[in-house]
């Protein structure tokens, strides 16, 4: 279920601007460990970029905080009804663009390239891969950020997720976590 945040939340940042933490997963492909809820009890959202697996990922992270996210490759029918292919949206500052298949700096895919270049977020994030990335896009000025993979199918060795506060325009704190080998 994709649980946007509350009014709550949107008066507290209008009116008393705070930093919104973010816990940023992908490609859990039907697992999720369980120690992904201890790293994200302190995040505001979490942002899943695609291959939950099944609905019942989307149902424990979204039961748990508030979550944004888009579908990916091997996700059926029931995800790709709550979630979109593509998401772009406003975090405080920062324009957020996310897709599961997106490529990266400079080896994006050649529909990502042309998204990018017609409007450029100040924040590109996709998953499919399963490495973690986070790279500065110099001529796109724009950070990518890549989760790795969370799960245990695929040939990752380490499952990986990030997490980092977004702060008015900036984005800062950013922590690398590793969960285990697959």
């Amino acid at each position: 279920m994709l649980v946007l945040p509350n009014l709550f939340r949107l008066l507290r940042l209008t009116f008393f601007p705070v930093m919104t933490r973010i816990g940023l997963i992908s490609d859990t492909h039907n697992y999720l460990d369980d120690a992904v809820f201890r790293h994200f009890e302190k995040v505001d959202e979490i942002w899943h970029a695609g291959d939950f697996g099944n609905p019942e990922i989307a149902e424990k992270l979204g039961s748990f905080k508030p979550i944004r996210g888009v579908y990916g490759n091997i996700d059926g029918e029931y995800i790709r009804k709550i979630f979109p292919e593509k998401l772009r949206f406003q975090c405080e500052g920062v324009s957020v663009y996310m897709k599961h298949i997106g490529g990266y700096p400079p080896r994006y895919n050649p529909a990502t390239i042309k998204e990018l270049w017609a409007k450029t977020p100040k924040l590109f994030i996709a998953g499919h891969s399963h490495i973690l990335k986070i790279i500065y896009d110099e001529k796109l000025e724009c950070l990518h950020m890549n989760p790795g993979a969370a799960g245990k199918e695929g040939w990752h060795k380490v499952r990986t997720l990030i997490t980092f506060a977004i702060d008015g325009e900036n984005m800062k704190d950013c922590n690398i976590i590793e969960l285990g080998k697959r």
